[in-house]
């Protein structure tokens, strides 16, 4: 019996073992998980105890990537002038115009707005799961 020679060990060795990476983000997936996280940060700062009694006076912050309200709720978050120098709020600012930079450059070509309602980012419609009548 014949052992291998170098090359098909060295050819083993330098290909490796295949690794289990997630594909890389795409434009649409990294717009979801931003505006996603920036909703969550608001609402934790909303929902704590503020130490600034200028976060009551935020505008809402509500994203939905597929509204096209949405650019313009991004852009007159990070003009608001409230809070100036309170650390969390300029943090989600610094979010909130990351995400409007990638809607409105990179990733525009990406984009598909399903709706035109500025009201749905102002007063969400919570999410429910209704049951079939068979199964109450």
């Amino acid at each position: 019996m014949r052992t291998p020679g170098p090359l098909p060990v060295l050819l083993l060795l330098l290909a490796g073992v295949p690794s289990a990476r997630p594909a890389p983000p795409t434009c649409y997936s990294r717009m979801r998980a931003l505006s996603q996280e920036i909703t969550r940060d608001f609402q934790l700062l909303q929902g704590s105890e503020p130490s600034e009694p200028c976060v009551r006076y935020l505008p809402r912050l509500y994203l939905d990537i597929h509204n096209y309200c949405v650019l313009d709720k991004l852009r007159d978050f990070v003009a608001s002038p409230q809070c100036w120098k309170v650390a969390q709020v300029d943090s989600l600012k610094d979010k909130a115009r990351k995400l409007y930079t990638i809607m409105n450059s990179f990733c525009r070509r990406d984009l598909v707005f399903l709706l035109d309602d500025c009201n749905a980012l102002e007063y969400p419609i919570p999410v429910t799961t209704v049951l079939p009548d068979h199964q109450r």
